[in-house]
């Protein structure tokens, strides 16, 4: 049976007139929520992360957005030209119906260059601190030669004779319905409103080149796998002069040998000996701060949670920071000398019974409910 599919602005929890900023916002945090790395392999959370990335795709792209502001789901089968009649928005079928011709401006100008995504490598004390790093950012940029105009040093680009600078096109025809008229971008200037007739020989007359960047980018403290930093204008730059687009910078968060993150805490198992954990002791333990004296009470058992306040993550907006959480592991040896030996021997202890547990956590209940 076919799956029906959200409304996409339901799915993203907001209204039909939400700008590109709220939209935004709305696809952060609920693709942090449902984020498969955060849901323990939860199916349904996975499927729900799909369906956002879905929603936010079409809706954050002004022209799908248009489209499926009028016909809704039905716009993945309706294809984006339909020659004389090219239906954009649900005026453009009213006009058809109803007489009158329509106002849709064709956009026109420098095209915007398209967005670069990344992935840096950083270590787990960089992700919990922040950083500066320095990225080797491959793009199209500026035509040194041409200045970005596409044109042979010395000449310039003329008016296109198709569209008379006006960058857009258009085409009127009569219908049983009255007369209804298109207006698309024109594909011999593609918009611009000029040709260059002299093409520059460096770029080949687009205005830009292949080039490495380095870029500095300020790592927040916080970061971890699912969060994505924007630089605005890194990107690739446009077409003959066009704007640049954005660098979206995403990352992979190198292990720690010993410690493990788990959210805005961090988890240190804490490997004890059996003396320790019988006699107590004071232990040094590894943090991303520096080293950090913990004292294990005398009977200490596997498993307790000794929690070092402020010492885990920072959280990325608010910058509190969480825990580190010793959790206790008593190593018991397997190869002992004659005389440790002999030392657990004067114990005792072996008399082919469970051992006797004082003041365990079943006494603790018991008494509990004993009132």
């Amino acid at each position: 049976m076919a799956t029906v599919k959200r409304d996409y602005y339901e799915v993203l929890g907001v209204g039909r007139n939400a700008t590109a900023e709220e939209l935004r916002a709305a696809y952060r945090k609920l693709a942090m929520q449902y984020h498969p790395d955060r849901n323990n392999g939860d199916k349904q959370a996975e499927e729900r992360f799909k369906e956002i990335g879905e929603a936010y795709s079409v809706l954050s792209d002004p022209q799908k957005r248009q489209r499926y502001d009028a016909f809704g789901h039905a716009a993945d089968g309706v294809p984006p030209d339909f020659g004389a009649f090219s239906f954009d928005s649900a005026f453009d079928l009213f006009d058809m119906f109803f007489g009158g011709g329509t106002r849709r401006r064709a956009r026109t100008g420098p095209q915007r260059g398209d967005d670069l995504r990344m992935n840096i490598e950083i270590t787990f004390e960089e992700a919990v601190f922040g950083a500066k790093r320095t990225v080797d950012v491959p793009r199209a940029g500026v035509c040194a030669e041409c200045g970005g105009s596409g044109a042979r040093l010395g000449t310039e680009s003329s008016q296109c004779p198709t569209c008379g600078g006006a960058g857009q096109v258009r085409r009127t025809m009569q219908s049983i319905f009255g007369q209804v008229t298109n207006v698309s971008t024109c594909p011999h200037c593609r918009g611009e409103g000029h040709v260059v007739n002299d093409p520059c020989p460096h770029c080949r007359g687009q205005g830009r080149v292949e080039e490495r960047r380095m870029v500095e980018v300020t790592i927040p403290a916080g970061v971890d796998d699912d969060v994505t930093l924007r630089l605005p204008g890194e990107g690739e730059v446009g077409p003959r002069g066009g704007p640049s687009g954005d660098l979206y910078l995403g990352f992979r968060v190198k292990p720690h040998p010993q410690l493990v993150r788990r959210g805005q805490d961090i988890i240190y198992e804490l490997p004890v000996s059996v003396p320790q954990a019988v006699l107590g002791d004071t232990i040094t333990v590894p943090t991303v701060s520096g080293e950090h004296a913990v004292e294990l009470a005398p009977g200490t058992q596997p498993g307790k949670q000794i929690k070092l306040h402020g010492l885990g993550v920072p959280h990325v907006r608010s910058g509190r920071r969480g825990d580190q959480i010793c959790v206790v592991r008593v190593v018991v040896p397997t190869h002992l000398s004659h005389q440790e030996r002999g030392v657990y021997e004067q114990l005792g202890g072996r008399e082919g019974k469970p051992a006797e547990v004082r003041k365990g956590f079943f006494d603790s209940v018991r008494e509990a409910f004993r009132g």
